[in-house]
Parts: C-alpha cells; sequence; structure tokens
C-alpha cells in the first residue's frame, strides 16, 4: 500500500497545482472506462470523484463526454485549462471497469501521490485478461448454444452451435489480426460461422434452424444496447446516438453475412421460425446459466463471480419465461421484470461480492437480449425488392418489438438509480467527503 506523504496532501489540496498531470491522470480514468464498456454516467461520476481526490471542486470542473472524445475543462475567474482525449479501442472488459472504479476510492481512502495513482492505473490497463483464447472461444460457444436451448433447440441444437460459434470467434481474431475494418470482420465472421452451421446439416440427413439462428449471437452488441439507452435516459444523447448507430452497423454487417451465407446456400427463410421456448423449468434454467456465464467470459468477469452471474442469468430468464408462458404477459414486459429483480437484488450484492451493480446486472441480463429479431428486420430491408408486404410489416414489427425489449432490459437494470438516483449519490458523495475530511485532519 502507498499512501501519500505530508507534502504530497498538500499540493493535492491545491486545485490548480500540476494541473496538467493531473487532468492527464482524469482523462486517463475516463478512457479506461469508455473503452472498456461502461455507460457515460459512471464514466463521468468515476472521473468526478477522481478529481475530488485531487482537490478539484465539483464545481470547477467541467466534462463533456462523448463515445469517442473526451473534454475537460477546469477554470475558476483567474484559470481555464482544458484537454481532449480519444477513445479508440472499444471493447468490454469488466475487470478493468470494476479496477479503476475501486482505485478511485483506494486513492480517496489512502491518499495516494500523483505518481502512485498513475502507477496502480498502468498496472490495471496492463493487467492480462483472466481467460485464454480457448477459453473464451469456449465461452462464445457456450453463450451461442445456450441461446439455441432457449430459442427451443435441443441437446444437438447446444452443441452444433457451439462448435460454429467457436468457429466463428477464431475467424473473427484472424480479421482483426490483419486490422480488417470491424465492420467488415463482423460481416465475414457471421458468413463463415452461418456457413459452417448450414454445411453441418448433411451429415444429419435434415435442416437444423437453432444452429443457424444462434452461432452468430455472440457478437450481438448487447452492452453498447444497453448503454445506449442508459445514456438516453441520463441525458447523454450525443454519446448515446453513437452507440445506437455503433449497434445498428454491427447487427447490419451481421445480417449481411448471415444472407450472403443462406443465399448462396439456398436456404429458405430462417427468421420466421418460432424463438419461443418450449419448456419452462430445468433445460430453460441450464441454459440461461451457461449462456450468462459465456458471456461474462467474453466480458472478462472475474473468476470468482461466474457463479454469481449464472444465478442472475437463471433469475432474469425464468422470470421472463414465467410472465410469458404463465401469466400470458409480453415479452418486454417479462424482460423488464427479470432485469428489474436482478437490478435490486444486485443492490445489496455488490456489497457482498465488492464490484460495481453494471458487473453482475447486465451480464445477468444479457441473455434476454433479442438479438434475432433486430436482423429480422434488417433481414426484412435487405430483401425489400422481393418479399411480400407482410413479410416486411412483419419484419418492421419484430425490430419494434426488440426496441421495447431492450428499453425494459435497460429500465429495468437501471430502475434502482432511476428511483433512488438521489439517495445513492447523496450517500456517495458523504463517503467521499468524510474521506477529504479524514485527509484534512491529517
Amino acid at each position: 500500500m502507498e499512501e501519500g506523504n505530508k507534502s504530497s496532501i498538500d499540493y493535492l489540496q491545491e486545485p490548480f497545482s500540476r494541473i496538467g498531470y493531473k487532468m492527464h491522470l482524469l482523462l486517463q480514468v475516463g478512457k479506461a472506462l469508455m473503452e472498456s464498456g461502461a455507460d457515460t454516467d459512471r464514466t463521468v461520476r468515476d472521473m468526478k470523484r477522481a478529481a475530488a481526490y485531487m482537490g478539484i471542486p465539483p464545481e470547477r470542473i467541467h466534462q463533456h463526454t462523448m463515445y469517442t472524445t473526451l473534454m475537460l475543462n477546469v477554470n475558476d475567474d483567474q484559470h481555464s485549462y482544458t484537454e481532449f482525449c480519444k477513445c479508440r479501442n472499444h471493447g468490454i472488459n469488466m475487470t478493468t471497469l470494476s479496477a479503476v472504479s475501486k482505485l478511485t476510492w483506494k486513492a480517496l481512502a489512502r491518499n495516494y501521490t500523483l505518481e502512485s495513482f498513475e502507477r496502480h492505473l498502468m498496472r490495471i490497463q496492463g493487467i492480462p485478461k483472466s481467460y485464454t483464447v480457448g477459453q473464451t472461444a469456449l465461452g462464445a460457444g457456450a453463450a451461442c448454444g445456450g441461446f439455441a436451448v432457449l430459442f427451443g433447440g435441443s441437446l444437438l441444437d447446444f452443441f452444433l452451435t457451439a462448435l460454429c460459434a467457436c468457429f466463428g470467434f477464431y475467424m473473427r481474431r484472424l480479421c482483426n489480426a490483419y486490422a480488417f475494418n470491424q465492420y467488415a470482420a463482423i460481416a465475414i465472421t457471421s458468413f463463415a460461422a452461418t456457413t459452417l452451421a448450414w454445411a453441418t446439416q448433411f451429415p444429419l440427413g435434415e435442416l437444423h434452424w437453432y444452429p443457424l439462428i444462434a452461432c452468430t449471437l455472440f457478437l450481438v452488441p448487447g452492452i453498447p444496447l444497453i448503454n445506449a439507452i442508459d445514456d438516453f435516459l441520463n441525458n447523454f444523447i450525443v454519446s448515446g446516438l453513437t452507440r445506437a448507430i455503433h449497434t445498428l452497423l454491427v447487427v447490419g454487417s451481421m445480417t449481411f453475412g448471415i444472407v450472403l451465407a443462406i443465399r448462396l446456400g439456398n436456404v429458405a427463410d430462417f427468421t420466421e421460425v418460432s424463438l419461443s421456448p418450449h419448456s419452462l423449468y430445468l433445460a430453460q434454467a441450464v441454459a440461461a446459466a451457461i449462456s450468462a456465464m459465456g458471456f461474462s467470459i467474453i466480458f472478462n468477469i472475474p473468476r470468482r463471480l461466474l457463479p454469481v452471474v449464472g444465478v442472475g442469468g437463471v433469475i432474469t430468464v425464468m422470470l421472463r419465461n414465467f410472465c410469458v408462458m404463465e401469466l400470458g404477459a409480453s415479452q418486454a414486459f417479462g424482460s423488464f421484470l427479470g432485469a428489474a429483480v436482478v437490478g435490486i437484488i444486485a443492490l445489496k450484492a455488490i456489497h457482498i461480492f465488492h464490484t460495481p451493480n453494471v458487473v453482475l446486472t447486465i451480464p445477468s441480463a444479457i441473455p434476454m437480449i433479442p438479438g434475432v429479431l433486430l436482423y429480422r428486420l434488417l433481414f426484412a430491408l435487405l430483401n425489400i425488392s422481393t418479399i411480400t408486404p407482410a413479410a416486411l410489416l412483419d419484419g418492421i414489427r419484430s425490430g419494434v418489438e426488440a426496441i421495447i425489449i431492450i428499453i425494459g432490459i435497460a429500465v429495468g437494470v437501471a430502475i434502482p438509480n432511476i428511483f433512488n438516483h438521489r439517495h445513492i449519490e447523496k450517500v456517495k458523495q458523504k463517503r467521499v467527503a468524510r474521506l477529504l475530511a479524514l485527509r484534512d485532519e491529517d
């Protein structure tokens, strides 16, 4: 543990002492969060907490946070300093997200010097992933196989889907290794995975639809989708629009690859296959847990939290299925209820497992993301010259339903913050003030 001495505390109490260095570190905090899958509200909040540790009052700091650019200004009547930072390498890394959030609290509690804070931040950014490439590929396969079962597929569908998804995962890595455009890489990956899913049908003598439907779902940008809705709800409109457009481009690239594969394979339109589960209990619960843990591996969640997220996936999916199959409610309402229950449980669980709530709630809700409904819409638009008006209308209806479900999931996950935001923020601000007061006393 590295703590600051009296001289370091002195310059931390002066807002403009070493201001260039402080702003650089603040932007690095924001960049690490934004590139690891944090929503804009969390990024702003953690940067402000780090600024408080550095002695910069909240009324002196001004942030303009977008998906690809962070702008920071610190000023008073005599001074004004502005610095920018670009965020280019977006991905999902829950371990980094959690570690950066913890670092901002530790810096307050332990009076880190700026140099010590930077060393800790650099160490976090250099932490190797918790899972090997092979383990991540298996996670992607398990996630998609779980989706196939959730849609009503059999055990054979699970293994076929997992095989094709693993192949697609390695194809995407190959495209990234050759620095392909990310959307081109997604189209190539979805084409390759769908083609393999089609080719595996020949030894079986019959066409299995669910591997064709589910083998590319590890590409669906579930967290950017949820973050986009969160940004809209928190009035970060520009950032939310950027995330939404990125999501549309990803799903469009997926759809292009899938459509090309089924056209070359002369496969009939499989988007009309029923995606409703045929059972409610054991098979669905196991599939939900496997899918949630599979995505958690892709998101690089700490190993100790995998069983927790698996239980969260079971809760969300089983509540959704119960509402839809037993109560006759809509899928949107069922998804909202499942996400809301996990969001409320996470309020207590975060204190037990010492991790931000987003690390527990979002992966638990990911198995409910309606990726298939989104590319049903794009499938219809790509074939607009050949499909019937009824089929086009059905595609549009699927897209609207998908958007409503995603909003339901995002609102459900965020429901504690929506209804208890002021109280939660007040508690955190009191904690920050208490830690600063202790530093002043020292």
